[in-house]
This record gives structure tokens, sequence and C-alpha cells, in this order.
């Protein structure tokens, strides 16, 4: 009753579908997703794939967005209790709260530990950091360290590089911790630390725009983005819409 008769529905990790959103449908090469929650996943062209992360926070999504807002949180426990540096974390987290004093982040903290509510600090961060704050950019840094290692070790793993590790294939990145608008430009950090090792990277950052009601390929509006969901019916929901000017390539 939801899906019409004719639609073919697939379940796959959402990582897959993201992957296709940046080489418009062709299951080839690796996704990078940083969001709440961060994730690597491969793909090659025989079928193969690979997975890096995405384990949760408790097993270490370090680099994500929780990942993130929980380090800085524990550094400004840590300032706090004289374990760890000053930072200007403090008053930049107390403020965007209307906490008082760092006693209060655990009330706060614990009351509702939801990832989503921690990352959304990530913001504050990324200001310290570009304020000169050494513990914010330490963050940050290690954070672009450890997206770039998930990216590294599916690439190895799928020998995505070729055997000179020179050899091209597509480096799709989601995800809000990735977006390129702030000075300290978290996702374009982590590409130049994947070039390093793997220069035939090509970097593609697919833009998402989400349709109000169901529809396939036979059923969009003339507006259809065409993109790779919207044919293979993934998540019939969301587009990923492409810029075939900067993000279409033949691999």
């Amino acid at each position: 009753d939801i899906f019409p008769g004719n639609v073919r529905l697939y379940v796959h990790n959402d990582a897959l579908a993201a992957l296709a959103s940046g080489t418009m449908g062709k299951l080839h090469g690796c996704v990078l997703i940083a969001g709440t929650g961060t994730i690597a996943y491969g793909f090659t062209e025989d079928g193969r794939d690979a997975r890096a992360a995405g384990a949760g926070p408790i097993l270490g999504d370090w680099g994500s967005g929780y990942g993130i807002a929980a380090q800085a949180l524990t550094a400004v426990i840590r300032a706090y209790d004289g374990r760890g540096p000053d930072t200007m974390l403090t008053s930049n987290i107390l403020s965007t709260l209307e906490l008082s004093s760092p006693d209060e982040l655990i009330g706060w903290t614990y009351v509702d530990p939801s990832w989503a509510r921690i990352a959304a600090l990530v913001p504050v961060v990324v200001s310290c950091a570009e304020a000169g704050d050494e513990v914010a950019n330490k963050i940050l840094q290690d954070s672009v360290e450890e997206l770039a290692l998930s990216v590294k070790a599916v690439v190895q793993r799928l020998s995505l590089s070729g055997e000179d590790g020179k050899h091209s294939f597509p480096l799709v990145m989601v995800g809000g911790v990735l977006e390129a608008n702030r000075r300290w430009d978290i996702g374009r950090e982590v590409v130049k630390c994947i070039l390093r090792d793997y220069p035939g990277a090509v970097p593609i950052r697919p833009k998402v725009c989400i349709w109000p009601h169901w529809h396939s390929c036979d059923q969009a509006s003339a507006n259809c983005c065409g993109a790779a969901l919207c044919r293979i019916q993934l998540y019939p929901w969301a587009c990923y819409k492409l810029s075939r000017k900067e993000n279409l390539r033949s691999y």
C-alpha cells in the first residue's frame, strides 16, 4: 500500500546511497559521511565493498560531529578541574548553553545525551579554533586525521588507487562536518590529508534537495534532478542533486 506495484525496493546502508549520489549511480569509489556520526564506505566495480568507522560513539566515531563536541565538553571539564589547559571553549560553550558554570555541564549532558544534541556544539568549536584557541584547534586537527584515516583504510583494503597508489577514484564527501562554509574548513583539510597518500582521489561534494512527496523517476516532475537516488529508488524522498559542471566525471 506504500509503494506502487512496479517499484523495486532495495534496502542498503545509507552510505551506499550517498556514494551513488556523487557518482551518478555508478557504485565505484569511496564515500566519507561526517555529520552527527561518521562512516567511510567503499565499493569496487567487481562488487567488493569495505567500511571503516561507523561503529557509534561508544566504539569511537571520532571525527564526527558528536566526537568533536564530546572532546570539547571533555576539554572544558578538564580545564575546570585543573587537569587540562585553559580554553576559550569554556566561556563560549557555557554562553551557548546559557549555563553559569562547568559544573552544570554534567547535568546538561546526561539529562539528554542524544548524539545530535551534543553534535550541535560543533560550530562553537570551529569558532574557537578560528579565534586561535589551541585546544579547539587540536580537537579539529585530530578529527581531520581520524576522518582521513577512515578513508585511507577503505582505499587500501579495496586497492581503489591501484598498485602504485595513484589511480583515480571518486571520493564522495557528505555531511555537515565537511561543509565548506567556514575559514577552518574540515572537509578541505581532510582532502589535503588524503591526497598526500592518494593523489588520484577526486573529491565530489553532491548537493542535497529534499522533495516533499515520494516519486520515482517515471513520476517525477520536470524539475527532478535525475540523480542516482531517484533512478535506483533507494531513498526516493531525498534526491542528491549534482552539479554536472562540477561533479559529473567518467571513471
